[in-house]
């Protein structure tokens, strides 16, 4: 349904304390906005993940509630996803207090910083800060990353859509690390699945295989490299991207 601009202040949701069905309708508001408003759009679905992560520290089941309705408004990205893209942890769903120490973690270090797509072959690969070398020597000793700029690429995947795993009646864009080429601890049981909130605006939930089952352990979030450059000054772009909200 069409949105006016002029509909969208009576709609916003409080920052603090939003109520996760006012945060949804407020999404599904800025997806009615027309093609002139896009960068709206983008720039206050971005808000709105940004906002549920730094809430799910105090408030992790509205969080997790707001997040969730979120990704259900989502499709497939359109178009496809082509080249880097920033991306941030939105928050852990694990439980507390785990969820606790990995967004501590996350607020001081997190070397993952975004995803590059290649839409030809359907396959892409991470990228990661230089501080993920020595880690990564010690967890995959066999594996090797590539030099990709100041940091490095790795843990390459193949993408297709379908129905979510844990949201069976949505399309989704599977992203799978499930191959040959990746370290068998821990990233090969990792499937990531990616919805396009906005265009220029991503939601995905991360899940991990254990005993046959997966199970949802976490939310990210990406943006075109592009736009990430024009929301944040160039000196800013390191340390936003490691900021778990």
């Amino acid at each position: 349904m069409a949105t006016r601009l002029t509909q969208l202040p009576s709609l916003a949701p409080d920052p603090l304390e939003p109520r996760a069905q006012e945060v949804e309708g407020y999404v599904a508001a800025l997806q009615g906005l027309s093609k002139a408003n896009a960068e709206l759009a983008r720039r206050e679905a971005w808000r709105q993940i940004r906002l549920a992560g730094a809430r799910a520290g105090r408030q992790p089941g509205e969080a997790h509630d707001t997040l969730n309705r979120m990704f259900r408004l989502g499709v497939p990205p359109d178009p496809q996803l082509e080249g880097r893209t920033r991306g941030i942890m939105v928050t852990p769903t694990v439980g507390r207090p785990l969820d606790l120490g990995l967004r501590a973690l996350a607020s001081v270090w997190l070397p993952w910083t975004g995803k590059r797509f290649d839409a030809d072959t359907a396959t892409g690969d991470n990228l990661l800060a230089a501080s993920a070398r020595a880690p990564a020597r010690v967890l995959w000793p066999s594996y090797r990353l590539s030099p990709v700029g100041e940091g490095y690429a790795a843990f390459r995947f193949r993408t297709y859509v379908s129905p979510g795993t844990v949201d069976p009646d949505r399309e989704t864009l599977k992203i799978d690390y499930d191959s040959d080429e990746n370290p068998r601890l821990l990233i090969r049981d990792i499937l990531d699945e990616l919805v396009q909130i906005v265009p220029g605006a991503y939601l995905g939930k991360v899940l991990l295989r254990r005993k046959g089952d997966w199970r949802l352990v976490g939310y990210f979030a990406l943006e075109p490299a592009a736009a990430a450059q024009e929301d944040h000054p160039p000196a800013e772009v390191a340390e936003a991207a490691t900021t778990a909200a």
